[in-house]
């Protein structure tokens, strides 16, 4: 059975796929592809642009280790094949929420958390920085749990599957709490003048500059005492579902067959940005819907670097002439301390490049991955890049102890493919 991603650009055909339905199910297949010579990976749900979850062993899949395992006051243990809606939902029961995550929910726990996915914050981190155990399979078949305090914890938070297979996570939650979101139409001039001031001031900022236009799209969504004011079924309906998708997707489409309507195109989009607020519980105000299919290169910076970053961005596109629909989306986090977070050791800034995936454009990845390159960028470990271990060692602090933990705890490449080749070593 062949696997595809969600984008349609990785596709692997797997020797022989399985739906675990337990950890010792996920050991017997590491020891099964031990004796047979072969590989296995565990895949999410695939919305990892780059190979990361492929192979031609055993296919995971994780739709049989879903659910919640435990709750408590501040913790709850949740199996790796968790989607993040359901978590969200599961959570929302129980009175509880994660203090912060990123927009797309139908990502597994695990897949999250293996790749980095991290959303903005100025105070709290993404999902890798909310863990408190993991559990998880290692190449000899043991089953082992990673605390705080063990190397194996601070590598495999971020350990895009090289270390072992994930089967169960464990982590920190907290009372459920609402979000006051405003969106406004700013230019992106005035975000540059501004941006300490605004990513001082907002707990959550995110915000998406289009192309050819000076217009942005800003969020901030800061903690609200209540009571909740959500969107009318109408104006969420008009805002997640026709705009932002329907219509962007017939501007995309446009723009396709019409690459030279594309400027004009982004200055009616720009025009139409307004502003609005609501109140609502936190996970659906972090979350986000998407229906347009793209391709997606994201890169961490140092954040003192995000208004260069952006003005030399800004100036490629229009100098190169590239005719660009989607927007570029900025957002920030705190340092974190897992080992291959790309937010490791300090404060972050994250610029994302997206492109419509029926017209691919490798050249407009390629000037921006440049610029990101020389300001000392980190690419997301789920996002196309060109880098590679030679260049990752030099940005990573711990590169080297993780490649060293791997060499001990996979030195027969079990959990290898050739996306790990390049960005690990083989």
């Amino acid at each position: 059975m062949v696997f595809t991603n969600w984008a349609g650009n990785q596709s692997a055909t797997p020797a022989e796929t399985r739906v675990p339905t337990s950890a010792e199910d996920v050991a017997l297949a590491v020891q099964d592809a031990a004796r047979s010579g072969r590989r296995v990976r565990m895949v999410g749900t695939g919305h990892s642009f780059t190979g990361v979850a492929l192979t031609d062993g055993i296919l995971l899949r994780p739709s049989g280790l879903n659910g919640i395992r435990s709750v408590a006051d501040d913790r709850v243990t949740v199996l790796a094949g968790t989607p993040l809606w359901r978590l969200n939902e599961e959570l929302d029961r129980h009175g509880l929420a994660l203090a912060n995550m990123g927009d797309i929910t139908q990502q597994t726990v695990a897949g999250a958390i293996q790749t980095g996915t991290h959303g903005t914050g100025r105070d709290s981190g993404g999902l890798a920085d909310q863990v408190t155990a993991l559990e998880l399979v290692l190449a000899d078949g043991s089953l082992v749990t990673a605390e705080p305090g063990e190397e194996l914890f601070d590598a495999a938070r971020v350990g895009l599957g090289a270390l072992g297979v994930l089967t169960a996570v464990t982590l920190r939650v907290e009372p459920a709490f609402l979000l006051h979101n405003r969106r406004r139409a700013m230019t992106l001039s005035g975000i540059l003048d501004s941006l300490d001031e605004m990513t001082g001031a907002n707990e959550h900022l995110d915000f998406f500059w289009l192309p050819h236009t000076d217009a942005c799209l800003v969020k901030t969504n800061n903690r609200h005492p209540g009571p909740a004011g959500p969107p009318s079924a109408f104006k969420h309906w008009l805002d997640n579902v026709l705009l932002e998708n329907t219509l962007f997707g017939a501007a995309c489409a446009v723009g396709a067959c019409f690459p030279g309507a594309i400027p004009r195109i982004n200055a009616i989009s720009a025009a139409a940005l307004g502003d609005s607020e609501s109140v609502d519980t936190s996970y659906k105000i972090f979350t986000a819907r998407r229906d347009v299919r793209f391709l997606e290169m994201e890169y961490n910076i140092p954040r003192e670097h995000l208004g260069q970053a952006l003005r030399e961005t800004r100036d490629l596109i229009e100098r190169m002439d590239w005719k660009i629909t989607f927007p570029v989306e900025v957002r920030v986090t705190p340092p974190s301390d897992a080992w291959l977070s790309t937010a490791y050791g300090r404060p972050s800034a994250y610029i994302a490049c997206h492109i419509y995936r029926p017209t691919p454009n490798p050249a407009y990845f390629e000037g921006v991955e440049e610029i990101m390159v020389r300001l000392g960028g980190r690419p997301h470990w789920g996002k196309l890049h060109t880098r590679d271990a030679a260049y990752l060692a030099k940005v990573y602090p711990h590169f080297s102890d993780f490649v060293a933990l791997r060499d001990q705890l996979d030195p027969d490449r079990i959990f290898a493919n050739d996306y790990l080749d390049t960005v690990l070593g083989a």
